[in-house]
């Protein structure tokens, strides 16, 4: 979601994190660490009808927390405040789809990145608009969410160089969404995947008409200097789930690829949330949580998941 671009400071920093990742002793735990998400942002971040907090993000955080033996608390956050809650200690983790960025960087720490996005540019079908050059002009009101790579985008894209357009902002992306089916806006800018999720809930009145390819790799993040050793955990746990990252070094810079291994409770996760509707997804937690929440059986329910959702 939610930041400007991937650059090469978080590389290296990233090289350096997986070479002495390992030597962190974190501190013994004294209470649930605190998780901050901005919800809902369907399917990373979502809420079920009874006020119940899940999604492709706050899943994985589950998932690591029973892996690696440690307790976590959900909170709800504003995402424009979660990273100075970080900083100041009110959070141990954001997790709300972070695009790991420089500028983050310098005030807060970065897992390793966990996926791979872009920018959607959403309309309704009836607005007659045919390519982004007919979107990106003529006083055309485009919204995306504060502080969020939508929103960063068109500013710098858009309205730094000129362009005829009016950048409206929202505290969420639902909002936004919202603005454009009732007609007071005349595009979103959103990542993809979540912008599939907004077609899915309005899909005879909104479609993407593009895609801004802006590869932004999303990260969970922690205080800088992770004083509560939470990284070598996340990183980890993700590799335990089933997420591969290879790192290397070529001619034009560093090459960062995602691999996720079949099978594996982290491509099931994948399989659910990014192919179903938002109403089935919600449906199928309700039936698997209890093996995550009781059960704390993180393979069957990642496994439940994708099953429940491919019905």
């Amino acid at each position: 979601m939610r930041g400007r671009t991937w650059r090469f400071a978080f590389v290296l920093t990233l090289a350096l994190g997986l070479a002495i990742g390992a030597g962190i002793i974190p501190q013994a735990q004294q209470k649930p660490y605190i998780v901050c998400s901005d919800i809902p942002w369907d399917p990373f971040e979502m809420v079920t009808a009874g006020g119940e907090y899940f999604g492709f993000d706050l899943d994985v955080m589950r998932m690591i927390a029973i892996l690696k033996g440690y307790e976590i608390e959900i909170q709800n956050m504003a995402f424009d405040a979660i990273i100075p809650a970080v900083q100041a200690g009110k959070c141990d983790i954001g997790a709300s789809g972070f695009t790991i960025t420089a500028e983050r960087e310098q005030v807060v720490d970065f897992s390793n990145p966990y996926w791979l996005s872009n920018q959607a540019v959403i309309i309704r079908r009836d607005s007659g608009f045919a390519s982004l050059d007919d979107v990106f002009c003529c006083g055309h009101k485009i919204g995306a969410q504060r502080g969020t790579t939508g929103a960063a985008w068109v500013e710098d894209n858009l309205i730094a160089q000129g362009v005829d357009v009016e950048l409206v902002t929202y505290e969420t992306y639902p909002l936004a969404v919202l603005d454009l089916v009732n007609k007071r806006i005349d595009a979103v800018v959103q990542d993809e995947p979540a912008s599939q999720q907004s077609i899915a809930a309005y899909p005879d009145v909104l479609t993407i008409v593009g895609i801004i390819e802006t590869n932004e790799y999303f990260g969970f993040n922690v205080a800088e200097g992770d004083p509560q050793g939470l990284l070598p955990k996340l990183n980890k746990g993700m590799a335990e789930l089933g997420l591969q990252l290879t790192l290397r070094l070529l001619e034009e810079g560093w090459s960062v690829k995602l691999q996720i291994v079949p099978g594996t409770p982290w491509d099931n996760l994948v399989r659910a949330y990014f192919g179903a509707s938002s109403a089935k997804i919600e449906a199928a937690y309700l039936v698997c949580k209890d093996k995550l929440l009781v059960s704390k059986d993180v393979a069957g329910y990642a496994a439940c998941m994708a099953t429940e959702t491919a019905k």
